[in-house]
């Protein structure tokens, strides 16, 4: 029998790109918010230790898979020698700035480590994940975070209620080519935590990939200039979906059912916390952030 966990999308609800490592990552400033739009993730676990896809997603080959990767990581890492039978159903959408692949192998970790006995502690699953992506680590931990570094330097921030209309586009934006782009904005002025956790003062951010996006990607441009007219509309990630903010359901469906039928909308309320929460005492707990 196979059971099912939730891997959400996040926003971001600004990204500042204030500098790069000598590695060429980029170093960062954002705030990761949870959203309630969730792919599911359902795992069967196996005896025989074979780790494998029961749906396979198009256009990702198997040794870019995040979810297979995460579990042969965790295996790797873990020395268990179960394995799992793992589906993924998405509706997050793929290339859209909303870390779907992030989360699926965030949700892939957390719940591998419990169904497999791994007895292992957040800290170490992030670590695990950071291998994985940059975006893993947020997921992992579980709460809505300031972000710096490459993005796996977190503080825990709280967020006032709020509904979001999210609009997809119709393209794939491809993040590596986006921050490889000579025309990126790579010295912003790095923002400090404490005045802004207490002004939560949104005008001097934005997306400084945005953009690089609308002028590589129109479809971008068009749906961010419909979005705006609505309110501080911006661009999640390095694209393509782009989202506004509102401070109840109402305001956002009213929104969303006038959004255009070449593009594909969703309503979606920001969360507290990662809906998927083990049992903080036991296993997961030991040394969990926030």
């Amino acid at each position: 029998m196979s059971l099912r966990y939730p891997a959400p999308a996040k926003l971001n609800l600004f990204l500042h790109v204030v500098g790069r490592r000598a590695d060429g990552y980029h170093l960062l400033q954002t705030v990761f918010r949870f959203v309630d739009l969730c792919d599911w993730i359902a795992i069967e676990v196996r005896d025989d230790g074979r780790i494998e896809r029961s749906n396979a997603l198009e256009g990702v080959p198997d040794n870019e898979d995040l979810v297979i990767r995460a579990a042969k990581l965790l295996q790797e890492a873990s020395g268990v020698k179960k394995g799992a039978r793992i589906a993924v159903d998405k509706h997050i959408p793929m290339g859209g700035g909303l870390g779907g692949g992030s989360s699926d192998a965030a949700t892939t970790l957390l719940a591998l480590n419990e169904l497999w006995d791994t007895g292992l502690d957040r800290e170490v699953l992030a670590d695990l994940g950071l291998k994985l992506g940059a975006d893993v680590p947020v997921f992992v931990r579980g709460f809505n975070a300031w972000a710096e570094g490459i993005g796996e330097q977190l503080q825990p921030i709280s967020l006032p209620p709020a509904w979001y209309v999210l609009i997809h586009p119709g393209v794939s934006v491809p993040t590596a080519q986006i921050f490889a782009s000579p025309e990126l904005t790579r010295t912003t002025n790095p923002l400090k935590i404490a005045p802004f956790s207490a002004g939560l003062n949104w005008a001097e951010t934005r997306n400084d990939l945005e953009p690089v996006v609308c002028d590589k990607f129109p479809q971008v441009a068009q749906a961010l200039r419909w979005l705006k007219s609505h309110g501080d509309a911006r661009m999640s990630g390095s694209g393509a979906c782009v989202f506004v903010a509102f401070d109840s359901e109402a305001e956002a469906r009213s929104v969303a059912q006038r959004i255009p039928s070449e593009w594909r909308g969703f309503v979606v309320q920001g969360l507290d916390r990662h809906p998927l929460q083990f049992d903080e005492s036991v296993r997961m707990g030991s040394r969990q952030a926030g």
